[in-house]
């Protein structure tokens, strides 16, 4: 029910004409006249209101309220019609700009104050009170890079040593290798060690839509840096800004050009003795500009790998420092069975098995959460929750045992670690493979070994279930990429001899392997495409041939691996290895 003044529960509600007609019954006490509301109270206690139109008031109606001895009032508002349209019209409006007006007006001098500090250099400045301890000792699997480094530390300690001899320290220093490697850690140990101010900065803080304020920061950068001379700037992802000119649509001179320009410049341009040192990082060196490369500009280009194994070892070491480890941990084992890990893949295997240790309860970490850590490194964590029926269980079964079968059976192929049909990841089961020791060349008969090893699974389900499932499309995947690497890469088939066909390259501002160039005719194309199939047949026949011929180490294998699930080095080894020996097979 609509209300309006003095309305609430056991009010009556009267019409006007209803109210008239009481006044004139004489059965009103009092009222009080309002705009649009008269509100009163009957002679028998009820209390009444009633809505009017307000034309409807005027002499008359008081003429009656007297003539029936009413008693009434008029109820005046706060303020008249006028002033109230006045305030809705007119003040209103005008509070609301005076609101606006002052919110901009400090913004706009926010804006001016944020303009004198925008071309400021955002690099953050570390003290040698406060730059972080890290040392060279800290740092493990990268022996040649830290000797190369040593000398830097060497000049920002002693620069007259060099001087006298009017040696010439660069005034460049590029750091590159793949992602995980060391490459920030060997500068902010290069920091550490010769204790002097550190500015590191990463190259996308230079670049913002407004045009000049990446040179701008440059330029405040190197200022900065020759105020605290002797100094290290390292600027992280260098390629964010230097990346080959002229890639920009159209030709233009672009931002960034800008950006990259006056690196060039104010690398160039300041005394070479006056103890500012570039260091920089980057994971794609082919794509930056030979301006920045060339000598007086980034002098030395140090390489950091992967590590190999005895600096795999190193780095487990560092790593395991603050962890404690169970009598059974051998990092020796460990590192070998980690080729191709860097050193954040190593930091993030013994972090994954501390927490592995912590969420079984355990106070020191076993070599079985190691070995798990690296399980779940390679193929991802175990989804014991995924139930598979037992046919599937089978068919993997049958696919992972051909893989590991025809790997032991083959003399160049890697050997097999583990073979499991527990899902982990994206996989039903899995194989794993390590060589007992890093290789940085193959052989084709290498590389033939692994294809076939590659495509036993897929030739297991053939000859046992005859037919195929969708179990093998990565190993299809490989195996036709290695294939194919070797006919156009490497050099590796009989019939298109020692060349190297399609040259990739492409527009350095997008990546330099992202397009390549078709350098042979249509019946080479033909020809490469007849080669890689040949490749792939012929592995594919002799890794079933293999597995024909091996049938009954083939379902020995899988009956005890349908029984266990997961089968060690030691257990794969005592089942297959009877001494047997084939023309075409040696037993490991």
């Amino acid at each position: 029910m609509r209300g309006g003044l003095n309305y609430n529960i056991g009010v009556e509600k009267y019409s006007y004409s209803e109210f008239i007609e009481k006044v004139r019954r004489g059965e009103v006490l009092k009222c009080d006249i309002g705009r649009g509301e008269i509100t009163g109270e009957l002679k028998n206690g009820t209390r009444f209101t009633t809505h009017f139109i307000p034309e409807l008031t005027g002499p008359e109606l008081e003429k009656e309220l007297i003539k029936n001895g009413v008693r009434f009032n008029y109820k005046t508002p706060i303020l008249s019609e006028g002033w109230q349209n006045f305030l809705f019209y007119l003040v209103l409006p005008l509070i609301m700009l005076v609101i606006f007006w002052s919110l901009f007006i400090r913004g706009m001098q926010a804006g001016n104050r944020e303009a004198f500090t925008f071309a400021k250099s955002r690099a953050r400045k570390y003290s040698p009170a406060n730059i972080p301890k890290v040392t060279f000792n800290d740092v493990a699997g990268a022996d040649e890079a830290k000797q190369e480094l040593q000398e830097i530390v060497e000049f920002l300690k002693n620069p007259r040593k060099f001087q006298a001899l009017g040696a010439k320290i660069p005034k460049g220093v590029l750091l590159y290798g793949p992602p995980g490697c060391g490459k920030t850690l060997l500068a902010r140990a290069v920091a550490g060690e010769a204790n002097v101010p550190f500015f590191h900065i990463s190259g996308s803080e230079f670049v913002e839509m407004f045009v000049g304020v990446g040179a701008a920061r440059v330029r405040d950068l190197f200022e900065q840096a020759k105020a605290n001379a002797p100094c290290l700037v390292f600027i992280d992802e260098i390629d964010a800004v230097g990346r080959q000119r002229g890639t920009g649509l159209g030709g233009g001179h672009d931002e960034r050009e800008q950006t990259l320009n006056q690196i060039l410049a104010e690398m160039d341009g300041f005394d070479p003795n006056i103890g500012v040192i570039v260091l920089a990082a980057t994971n794609r060196p082919d794509v930056l500009d030979p301006a920045l490369l060339r000598p007086g500009r980034f002098d030395r280009r140090i390489v950091i790998d992967h590590p190999d194994l005895k600096g795999r070892l190193e780095i487990l070491k560092v790593h395991a420092r603050n962890k404690p480890l169970a009598e059974d941990v051998d990092l020796e084992m460990i590192a070998r069975r980690t080729p191709g890990f860097s050193g954040a893949d190593l930091a993030n295997l013994l972090n994954e098995a501390a927490l592995l240790a912590a969420r079984l309860g355990k106070d020191k970490i076993t070599m079985a959460e190691i070995e798990e850590a690296i399980e779940r490194v390679v193929a991802g964590p175990q989804r014991r929750s995924r139930v598979i029926s037992e046919k599937e269980k089978r068919l993997v079964a049958y696919h992972e045992s051909g893989h590991a079968l025809v790997a032991k059976m083959l003399p160049n192929a890697n050997p097999v670690h583990k073979i499991s049909i527990l899902p982990r990841g994206m996989a039903l089961g899995y194989t794993l493979q390590f060589p007992e020791q890093d290789k940085y060349l193959l052989t084709k008969s290498e590389l033939m070994d692994e294809i076939s090893a590659l495509l036993a699974g897929r030739a297991a389900e053939e000859l046992v279930f005859g037919e195929t499932t969708t179990g093998a499309q990565n190993d299809l995947q490989r195996a036709t990429d290695m294939a194919r690497r070797m006919v156009c890469e490497l050099g590796m088939s009989e019939k298109i001899g020692p060349i190297t066909l399609g040259r990739r390259h492409g527009n350095p501002f997008l990546g330099r392997d992202i397009f390549e160039d078709r350098n042979y005719s249509d019946e080479v194309a033909r020809l490469i495409d007849e080669e890689v199939k040949n490749i792939i047949e012929t592995n594919y026949k002799r890794a079933k041939e293999l597995l024909q011929n091996n049938r009954d180490k083939l379902e020995k294998l899988v009956q005890i691996l349908l029984q266990k699930e997961t089968l060690e080095k030691e257990e794969i080894d005592s089942l297959l290895s009877d001494g047997e020996n084939t023309e075409q097979s040696q037993l490991q």
